[in-house]
């Protein structure tokens, strides 16, 4: 087995400079949300405005690439396809993640809202977003309801929809109301997705 070489010299300073940007970035949005600036991700970094368009060509592609590190925060508590546990711990660490990063939250709502509109930058990376996470918990219903711990009443897409749809309108009622319990309802979804229980009388029958 070959082992992968690691980039040398320029490269890997180059690397580790775009990661540092990265890093900077996602702590200002951390704290400030949208309304984070180019300029205070520069000075965390010790670089110029300009030199951040190097790694970054625009502030849209900075922003976007934090939410994708959040995906990749996010899917660090998802696997197990199929499994009802894994699926509501998933679920539930989303809205963790959700409540411990608000100013995330909040520049993701924002672009959301924004990607809306074909001409937006964002557009393409939410189209493709939606698409991908809606297969994804497709994949994983289905899974389940071969398995029979996924009700199996319901079209499997329509259920990941339905949970895709809560999870993001819970985001945006927790920013009005931070004193909505967004793992509790989220909870109580999960919980939608089980087989509903026989009739006392059928049960019987089968015993």
């Amino acid at each position: 087995m070959t082992n992968q070489r690691k980039p040398r010299g320029p490269y890997r300073k180059s690397a580790e400079r775009r990661e540092q940007i990265l890093q900077a970035a996602y702590e200002a949005v951390d704290e400030h949300g949208e309304r984070a600036s180019l300029h205070d991700i520069a000075d965390r970094v010790g670089v110029t405005q300009p030199a951040l368009t190097y790694y970054f060509p625009t502030r849209d592609a900075l922003l976007l690439a934090v939410l994708d590190r959040r995906d990749v925060m996010g899917r660090a508590f998802a696997g197990g396809a199929g499994d009802r546990r894994t699926m509501i711990d998933a679920v539930v660490a989303s809205t963790r993640l959700t409540t411990e990063h608000p100013g995330l939250a909040k520049l993701y709502i924002t672009l959301s809202a924004a990607a809306t509109d074909p001409e937006s930058p964002a557009h393409g990376y939410f189209a493709d977003r939606y698409r991908d996470l809606a297969s994804e918990i497709t994949q994983s219903v289905e899974d389940g309801q071969r398995t029979g711990v996924f009700r199996s009443d319901e079209p499997a897409e329509h259920l990941a929809r339905m949970v895709l749809a809560v999870l993001e309108g819970l985001q945006i009622q927790w920013m009005h109301d931070p004193s909505v319990d967004m793992a509790a309802v989220a909870e109580t979804l999960t919980r939608m997705l089980v087989p509903p229980a026989a009739p006392e009388g059928e049960a019987a029958a089968g015993e």
